[in-house]
C-alpha cells in the first residue's frame, strides 16, 4: 500500500512517516501544497495524508485539485480547525475523514485501516434513474449528452438512494453506507451533499425530503 503525507511540520512528517514504514506501508512526503498536488496527480497512491494548512496551496486547493484528476484514491485531512462547517466543506470536495490535531498515531492507524477496508476498485454499475444514468464507479451522471461529475459521497448517497427507490431512506442508513464510525452523526453534512446533488443533476424533484424520517427516489 503507498500513502501520500502532505504536510509541513517536520516532526508530524518524521513520525507519521517512519510508524507508518514500520506497518509496511510505502510513503511518500510533501512538504507544500503545490509539490503535494503535483505528486498526488502524477502518481498512484491507496491514500493521502493532507494538511490543512499548507504553504503555496492550502488543504482546500490540493484537496480539490486531487479529487478533479483522482477520483479513487481515499483522503484524510489533517487540521487543528474541529469546526463542524470546516469539516463539511472537505467532506463536499470529496474528503474520505477527518482527524483533529493532535492526535495519536493509533487513531490515525485505525482511521486508514478502517478506510483501506472499505470496497476499492469495483465493477462500475449502471443505474438508470429517470432521465440520468448514474456511473458508480467513476462518479459520473449522464444526462442525454451532458456529463455531471459527482464527488465519491455524493454518488455513493445517489447510489443509495437508488437501490432503495421507492422507500424512504433514513439518515442513519446513508451515514452507515457512505461515512465511517468516525463521522458526526449529527452534523448537516448529508443535507449539505442532497442539496448539492440537486444542484448538480438541476432537479429539485428527483430527491425527495421527508422531515424526520430521511430521503427517497421514487
Amino acid at each position: 500500500m503507498k500513502i501520500l503525507i502532505i504536510e509541513d511540520n517536520e516532526d508530524i512528517v518524521d513520525s507519521l512517516k517512519s510508524s507508518l514504514e514500520e506497518e509496511c506501508f510505502v510513503v511518500d512526503v510533501a512538504r507544500d501544497g503545490e509539490e503535494g498536488s503535483f505528486l498526488a496527480r502524477k502518481n498512484n497512491y491507496n491514500l493521502i495524508i493532507l494538511d490543512y494548512m499548507l504553504p503555496r496551496k492550502d488543504g482546500h486547493q490540493v484537496c480539490r485539485e486531487i479529487r478533479e484528476k483522482k477520483k479513487d484514491v481515499y483522503i484524510i485531512i489533517m487540521s487543528v480547525k474541529s469546526e463542524i462547517t470546516t469539516k463539511v466543506d472537505f467532506f463536499e470536495m470529496g474528503a474520505d475523514d477527518y482527524i483533529i490535531k493532535p492526535f495519536s498515531f493509533s487513531e490515525m492507524l485505525a482511521r486508514i485501516k478502517a478506510i483501506l477496508r472499505r470496497p476499492h476498485g469495483m465493477q462500475s454499475q449502471i443505474i438508470e434513474l429517470r432521465n440520468f444514468i448514474l456511473d458508480t464507479k467513476n462518479h459520473v451522471v449522464k444526462k442525454g449528452n451532458k456529463e455531471i461529475y459527482l464527488t465519491r459521497k455524493e454518488a455513493m448517497i445517489l447510489e443509495t438512494l437508488a437501490k432503495n427507490k421507492g422507500s424512504v431512506v433514513s439518515r442513519t442508513l446513508i451515514f452507515e453506507e457512505v461515512w465511517d464510525s468516525n463521522a458526526d452523526f449529527f452534523s448537516n453534512a448529508i443535507e449539505m451533499h442532497i442539496r448539492n446533488l440537486r444542484k448538480k443533476l438541476g432537479d429539485n424533484n428527483l430527491i425527495k425530503t421527508f422531515p424526520g424520517r430521511g430521503y427517497m427516489i421514487d
